[in-house]
């Protein structure tokens, strides 16, 4: 796109900060400063967790607030280009916390019911976009093969936990075999998701799995 068309395109659709939809000043991208400032960021330890099946999970931000909002809006009102910011995020999250702990990056998968009615899979352009950031690929691993309950309508863990088990199946093994994995996600709240799709990636033979996702539920 030239560099005319691009402006044009700011004057007909100015951009707006994917947080909390203000209009952007020239040259800044993606987040307005003031939710640059305010919003629930996690630091160091408090970005990091340890779960069943995978080593370490590390967040930038709390799901709670703006943050919320606008991942409802990324993966139920259909604000897919939203996935470059959250890219960015994930992707300074993963160098701060993650560096040289992975040899591939992938990603939970949606089902097909579920990407055919939304649209796309929104954890692939988190994926991809973080991967792109971090110089790298986002690889498909899984499949989701059984089009469960989503998992937000479920209350506790155990509950959580069985509403997963068996739903992702393998890809490729060998790609898988001896390497160490980052599983990518929008969303963490009591990591059975995560742990699922960790425990089916060791089952292939992931020497180990560390995950990103961009907020923390809990």
């Amino acid at each position: 796109m030239s560099g005319a068309a691009a402006k044009l395109l700011d004057l007909l659709f100015p951009p707006k900060c994917v947080f909390c939809g203000k209009i952007l000043p020239t040259g800044v991208k993606h987040l307005c400063s003031a939710c640059q400032k305010d919003l629930p960021w996690l630091e160091g330890p408090a970005a990091e967790q340890t779960g069943e099946f995978f080593s370490l999970c590390a967040s930038p931000l709390r799901y709670q607030g703006k943050v919320r909002d606008s991942i409802r809006r990324y993966k139920f009102q259909g604000r897919r280009g939203y996935h470059k910011a959250y890219g960015l995020l994930v992707a300074q999250c993963v160098h701060d916390h993650l560096a040289g702990k992975y040899d591939l990056i992938t990603w939970v998968p949606l089902s097909d019911k579920r990407k055919k009615e939304r649209g796309y899979d929104q954890a692939f352009l988190l994926a991809s976009a973080a991967a792109l950031e971090l110089d790298d690929v986002a690889v498909e691993t899984l499949r989701k093969g059984r089009d469960n309950a989503a998992q937000s309508g479920l209350e506790g863990e155990a509950e959580r936990r069985a509403n997963v088990l068996g739903a992702y199946q393998p890809v490729d093994p060998e790609l898988v075999g001896g390497k160490r994995i980052l599983l990518i996600d929008d969303v963490v709240t009591t990591g059975s998701t995560l742990s699922e799709c960790a425990r089916m990636l060791r089952s292939m033979g992931a020497a180990d799995v560390v995950c990103a996702t961009l907020a923390r539920a809990r």
